[in-house]
């Protein structure tokens, strides 16, 4: 499969074969693989033959293998046109997504209670594969509100404040879930996990603002260089893969009823407006307000544990999720048009004067939060006007290596004496095997992403963040 260089940071796959739209991938040469390069662009055009799709398959920099879409890509469907909804354009791990809590403490001034605000983390903040979570005797009843109401039922009935909301995307939580849309299995699996991290790349670090590159925009989230601010990466745990799960099973059934047909059965859709695309919204919103639940009580843990050791709490920057699919209203080739816009491993960018940010965030644009690998600097940028793929942008630093490939090239005690004898970085929880696995040469190059993401005008840099201490499952 031919790929064309258009711009310095964008490529292009012209359609072909049953590509309804051409493939688009924002990148640098040196962030696309250097092996499996086929594979991959196979999926980005695999995407492109879906019912509905609109102006382009694209991928974002950070762009690597997935279940049917590739991670890193974003797909809109015209709702009214017959356009689809794939479980696979949101993945396994639904709202997955990054949390960004600032506090009054210099990184300075850390340094003296690290230790401390460490182990204290680390005994409150629950991690790992199986059961357990801040909250995780949750009744029938509590998992339904919490399914239903986000991150608004926590802050109502157990903890936290307005401002939690308001700095939330989509308020804290979806309006139109449905907990009936939930199997049991699925409410089984996340009944005792929420307020945990899980295990794999989520994690909770203790980060330094090392470089402020847009002082009006910080100013507005309420970052400050050398400020200790703490991020918050996981999603909806067992709740949600359980429902992506149920949902390809679902949805595979029924694609010949619709008369779909796709190249690869991980695509598995319905279209929006049937049936199971309409079950498929109404569940997978339910997991979306579990995942902004979780990282709700995560936040709050974090701050009891900061308030305990220094006096003074934190305070929340942004909660944004990058794993989603929404319906929402873009102009197309002049024609303004309802869309279902996946996102997977993509996070939405809204411009400045957009009608959903926040007031007091309109003048600079959405806060999108960028992770980066274990032991690297992650990014705080902006949406941008004009800033293309249904304002979307890139949502980490992308795997290089599988898993597999990484726990074999590292040595976990040699990585956590790279971490915390040479730079520094307190680590606590990992296993060796999870250390491994996670390792930042497993990962493409987050400044390089993030700069491509903004070169290619898709987002703008606001400030730059470095780890001081990682806990990990």
């Amino acid at each position: 499969m031919e790929l064309v260089q258009e711009t310095p940071f964008r490529f292009r796959i012209n359609p072909s074969g049953a590509m309804r739209v051409p493939g688009v991938i924002f990148a640098s040469p040196s962030l696309l693989p250097d092996t499996h390069l086929q594979p991959l662009l196979q999926q980005v055009a695999n995407v492109a033959t879906l019912p509905g799709i609109v102006e382009a398959s694209y991928a974002m920099p950070d762009i690597h293998l997935g279940y049917g879409f590739p991670i890193g890509g974003v797909a809109a469907t015209a709702v009214r046109e017959g356009g689809v909804i794939s479980p696979g354009g949101v993945g396994f791990d639904i709202s997955c997504g990054v949390r960004l809590l600032a506090s009054d403490l210099q990184r300075n001034d850390f340094a003296k209670v690290a230790s401390l605000v460490m182990d204290g983390l680390s005994r409150r903040i629950p991690r790992g594969a199986g059961p357990g979570g801040v909250w995780s005797d949750l009744s029938d009843r509590d998992l339904d509100e919490v399914l239903r109401g986000g991150s608004r039922y926590v802050v109502e009935h157990r903890v936290g404040s307005q401002r939690d909301l308001d700095r939330c995307e989509d308020g804290g939580g979806f309006e139109h879930a449905d907990p009936a849309a939930v199997s049991e299995q699925a409410r089984a699996r996340g009944r005792h996990q929420l307020g945990s991290l899980g295990s794999g790349n989520h994690f909770l670090e203790v980060q330094a603002v090392a470089e402020v590159f847009d002082e009006a925009a910080a100013h507005a989230f309420g970052l400050h260089a050398g400020q200790v601010c703490v991020m918050i990466h996981c999603g909806s745990r067992g709740l949600g893969h359980q429902i992506c799960t149920d949902q390809v099973r679902t949805m595979d059934r029924s694609m010949s009823r619709h008369g779909v047909h796709v190249p690869d059965r991980q695509l598995a859709c319905a279209p929006v407006d049937s049936t199971e695309g309409r079950a498929y919204l109404a569940a997978m919103h339910a997991a979306a307000n579990f995942a902004r639940a979780n990282r709700q009580l995560l936040g709050s843990a974090a701050s009891d544990v900061f308030r305990s050791a220094t006096g003074e709490g934190l305070k929340l920057v942004y909660d944004i999720s990058h794993n989603l699919a929404k319906i929402e209203r873009h102009e197309v080739h002049g024609r303004s048009l309802e869309l279902c816009v996946h996102r997977k491993g993509a996070t939405r960018a809204l411009p400045p004067e957009h009608p959903d940010l926040p007031t007091d965030l309109k003048d600079v644009g959405q806060p999108v939060l960028i992770p980066g690998s274990m032991g690297t600097s992650s990014y705080v940028l902006a949406g941008v006007r004009g800033g293309g793929a249904f304002h979307s942008t890139c949502h980490g630093a992308g795997r290089r290596l599988s898993r597999h490939q990484a726990a074999r090239s590292v040595s976990p005690k040699a990585l956590r004496d790279q971490l915390e004898r040479r730079q520094g970085i307190l680590v606590r929880g990992a296993s060796s095997r999870g250390l491994a696995e996670e390792a930042p040469s497993a990962y493409k190059d987050v400044s390089e992403v993030v700069t491509v993401a903004e070169q290619a005008g898709l987002c703008r840099t606001v400030a730059r963040l470095v780890p001081l201490g990682v806990v990990k499952g």
